[in-house]
């Protein structure tokens, strides 16, 4: 069977579920609500952030959790959905098509994070992208 893409990573049917957390998990308190999203709602989450904007991660996770009436937002699986996100869309800027028909990840992730750091096409992309959208606003 051939290794997935990011394309189709990001296009699995997965469903979001709300977990209750019996121990202390991350920086969330034992006896929790926790919100595991997908990769889709981390994608229409960002395209909602508005153009020259930056959201960091934690208040991407309360956002996501008031939205779906849970305490938190599982930081593990965030971080996973949100690289895939990026890794998908610019999967589609190399398939051809252009900055502004893909999702504009770069608001989602700061360069200098960890995350940025395991991304496939490094965090240069990433500055360009900010540095473009705010020039032009």
């Amino acid at each position: 069977m051939p290794q997935k893409n990011w394309i189709d990573k990001l296009n699995e049917n997965k469903t979001s579920q709300i977990k209750r957390i019996e121990k202390k998990f991350a920086d969330i308190p034992a006896d929790s609500n926790m919100f595991i999203a997908t990769p889709n709602i981390i994608e229409a989450y960002i395209q909602n952030i508005g153009y020259g904007k930056q959201v960091d991660i934690k208040t991407i996770r309360k956002d996501l959790a008031l939205d779906h009436n849970a305490d938190y937002t599982c930081p593990v699986t965030t971080g996973i959905f949100l690289r895939i996100v990026a890794e998908a869309n610019y999967e589609k800027l190399q398939q051809g098509k252009s900055i502004t028909e893909i999702t504009p990840f770069w608001r989602a992730i700061a360069p200098d994070s960890a995350l940025a750091q395991k991304l496939s096409f490094g965090q240069e992309f990433l500055i360009q992208q900010i540095e473009n959208e705010r020039k032009s606003l």
